[in-house]
């Protein structure tokens, strides 16, 4: 039996874990070629985990051809002793990574929210309601796409809150935005082989973007090609000139850069999709819950009249990183295919805690918890967009009154890397803008993501000053 080392900690799906340490025992020669691997059934029962996940982990070797399905007889590693003698460049092990880890007086993540204002009580009494004897249908095996009563859920608010209509039906429930990204890949494969499409997989993305979807996408194939932001957003003009059929955006808050896409950008987005069948636009809708200015920004989903916008949405932000739910709406012309070839995979999430997220979704508990952490987030923003001044015209912001994070770009002539370790020498953690660029930033001024949501008032007030006293000398006017 495989003793495979699982981080419930990390933020890498579980499926993912698996499926990489099976993928790196076979290419370093751990396991031979023709070696049986266990059955799903037995794997999920030693490592203590649901079956769908060593299911998933399964599915992604075969399809990447790291291991082959012989039917009555279980899973065999494949005949790739080519690729295991290949010798592999020394890497850096977890542990000498852990034990190289710093302490920071200030965190300015702007990944992290702020954990604090989790609704502890009622998360709680909806865990307790879903434990009692009539709610035994909970354990046995739900609907593949996720549980209607979900979905409906979903359904009705993204109509409400984001201006999208679209029926249960067309909504498939994932463990969080990369799992969903994956199937994604794999239903545009599908689309590739029906329409008997054997030109290479091109797929546009903003540059710079939200790098995890960029390494999905490039590791399931697909050429991605960088396409230049400005003011209002990607440049559509640029799109035009790519043979892609497909683009992935961040429209109501560009990431990282924050930009709105206003709505002509937008017409212009769905006129280029519309000129060919095979056109589909991604959108991550992340962070919209969150605008401290103006009116709330619809998704670009609610103005698609000729189904060619996928959305995505995921409940990571707004409640917390561990509720590992996302969710996906496809077009009807996606979903047709989606049931063909996709539909036997299961829902990768509980159905507790699908149970606890519908509740907390029609029960009203989310709205109020929403109304909440926006108030708690805008005092922060608003805070640290004071506490600035104290650079004075030393730096630029940009990005402001949306999302968990500015982007400010320092007036010095370090380079990103210098100012980071500048501040981390210092106790102050930064995370600079370089690392979300495909290709290279041709800025000429560092930029960092400051984040605010982790931090309290105080530190955000001790920090940015804290922080201002180690730049000031390296800044100028």
């Amino acid at each position: 039996m495989l003793s495979i080392p699982i981080d419930i900690e990390s933020s890498v799906p579980m499926y993912e874990q698996i499926y990489s340490y099976i993928k790196n025992e076979i290419k370093d020669g751990r396991l031979s070629e023709h070696y049986k691997l266990p059955s799903a059934r037995s794997l999920a029962a030693h490592l203590n985990i649901s079956r769908n996940t060593v299911d998933m982990a399964y599915s992604q070797l075969v399809s990447e051809g790291y291991i082959e399905a012989i039917p009555k007889s279980g899973f065999y590693v494949a005949a790739i002793s080519a690729l295991a003698s290949i010798p592999l460049m020394p890497v850096t092990r977890k542990e000498e990574k852990k034990e190289e880890k710093k302490s920071f007086h200030y965190d300015f993540s702007p990944f992290a929210i702020d954990i604090n204002s989790f609704p502890y009580n009622i998360w709680r009494k909806l865990s307790k309601d879903c434990m009692n004897e009539y709610n035994n249908e909970l354990f046995l095996l739900g609907d593949s796409k996720g549980d209607e009563a979900l979905r409906t859920a979903i359904a009705g608010y993204l109509y409400s809150s984001r201006g999208v209509i679209c029926s249960p039906e067309q909504i498939i429930v994932g463990a969080g935005t990369d799992y969903l990204l994956l199937l994604l890949s794999r239903l545009f494969f599908w689309q590739k082989f029906e329409a008997e499409n054997t030109a290479p997989a091109l797929m546009a993305m903003e540059n710079p973007t939200y790098k995890r979807a960029y390494e999905i996408f490039t590791g399931m194939q697909f050429e991605v090609l960088p396409i230049e932001l400005d003011q209002n957003g990607i440049c559509v003009g640029s799109l035009f000139k790519t043979k892609a059929d497909i683009v992935y955006v961040t429209p109501s808050h560009q990431y990282p850069l924050g930009v709105v896409m206003p709505v002509k950008r937008r017409q212009e987005l769905l006129s280029w999709a519309s000129l060919k069948r095979e056109r589909y636009i991604i959108e991550d809708d992340h962070d919209s819950e969150f605008r401290y200015k103006g009116k709330p920004i619809p998704a670009l989903k609610g103005m698609d009249s000729l189904g060619k916008v996928i959305y995505l949405g995921t409940f990571s932000r707004a409640i917390a990183p561990a509720i590992r739910v996302g969710y996906m709406v496809l077009p009807e012309e996606l979903l047709i295919l989606y049931k063909k070839h996709l539909g036997m995979f299961s829902s990768t999430v509980s159905r507790v805690d699908q149970y606890i997220i519908t509740h907390f979704l029609s029960d009203g508990y989310f709205e109020r918890h929403l109304n909440k952490i926006r108030t708690l987030y805008k005092n922060k923003h608003d805070l640290l967009l004071q506490t600035l001044k104290i650079f004075h015209d030393r730096i630029i912001i940009e990005g402001e009154h949306a999302g968990l994070h500015l982007v400010v770009y320092f007036k010095t002539s370090l380079t990103e890397k210098e100012l980071l370790d500048l501040a981390a020498g210092n106790g102050i953690r930064l995370y600079g803008l370089n690392r979300h660029y495909i290709t290279p930033n041709t800025g000429t001024l560092p930029g960092i993501l400051l984040g605010y949501a982790n931090l309290s008032e105080e530190e955000i007030k001790k920090g940015t000053l804290a922080l201002y006293e180690v730049l000031k000398d390296f800044i100028t006017v």
